[in-house]
């Protein structure tokens, strides 16, 4: 059972180099050599089993926060506003799907050991855990507070793969006269098993879970939206600091200016025969 509020990632970044358009690239805003470090929670965790070999594949992704300028003094946050989240493997920086799962996109992925200067990953877990494997369990750990975390499995028999979700139970629902539970809760990520070359998968899902017994799991997955033009003219608007400010207007990259930042929403959904399991470990004082 993983320890998720007690489980970082830290990285040490490259000494910024100045872009030779943009002023502030990526919302930073110090000076020419200039090292920061970076560190996160992680808020979900993936495993995908080759069932055929039995070799295992770990994914991860971190806590969010809003799109911001690095490391100034004032005006912080970035508007136009996105969500930074962050996944990876045990090897490789992961892209967050912006589309559905039936369409393609570009994903960019890099090795952790290019990516950064340096990093850490300290994954932390309960060692006093308990399986609850009834609903009356289930609800007493519940009304008790004691720390939850589920784990739901499938398989992808076509791949012979079979992928397993960890996530903390951050809102569940209970029902004593009816003796009934359902698990909503998230974020996670799940993988894009098309992607799935054998070692990795390179594009992941940031998605929420339900579910209400312990065969069956539903999942409804996050994808970018396009605003209406009225409504993009105020939220594209920047407010102070604008972040494709260039440093010279004459002298534009190509393709520019890039799409700013779209609203996202949670619609399309997955349902899987699963194996559930919830986790409890006593919350102590």
């Amino acid at each position: 059972m993983i320890d998720f509020r007690r489980s970082f990632f830290t990285w040490t970044s490259h000494p910024w180099q100045p872009d030779p358009y943009y002023r502030y690239p990526g919302g930073f805003v110090g000076e020419p050599g200039e090292v920061y470090q970076v560190r996160f929670n992680l808020e979900g965790a993936c495993t995908i089993r080759d069932d055929a070999t039995g070799r295992e594949t770990e994914l991860f992704v971190s806590a969010p926060c809003r799109f911001e300028y690095t490391i100034a003094q004032r005006n912080l946050f970035q508007v136009p506003s996105g969500e930074f989240r962050f996944a990876w493997s045990r090897k490789l920086r992961l892209a967050i799907a912006a589309r559905p799962s039936d369409e393609a996109e570009p994903v960019n992925v890099a090795p952790l050991a290019e990516a950064f200067q340096a990093h850490r990953f300290d994954l932390r877990s309960f060692h006093q855990v308990d399986e609850l494997t009834t609903i009356a369990q289930i609800r007493a750990a519940t009304l008790a507070n004691d720390l939850l975390n589920a784990r739901s499995t499938y398989r992808d028999a076509a791949r012979g793969l079979t992928v397993t979700v960890e996530y903390p139970v951050n809102l569940i629902n209970v029902n004593a006269a009816s003796d009934e539970f359902q698990v909503c809760t998230g974020p996670l990520i799940l993988p894009d098993l098309a992607t799935w070359d054998g070692e990795e998968a390179p594009r992941v899902f940031l998605a929420h879970a339900a579910f209400t017994a312990f065969d069956h799991v539903e999942f409804i997955l996050q994808r970018e939206v396009e605003a209406a033009p009225a409504e993009r003219a105020w939220l594209d608007q920047p407010r102070g600091r604008d972040r494709l400010a260039l440093r010279d207007p004459n002298i534009r990259p190509p393709n520019y200016p890039p799409p700013r930042p779209r609203p996202t929403v949670y619609n399309e959904v997955w349902e899987f025969p699963a194996q559930n399991q919830i986790l409890r470990t006593a919350n102590w004082a």
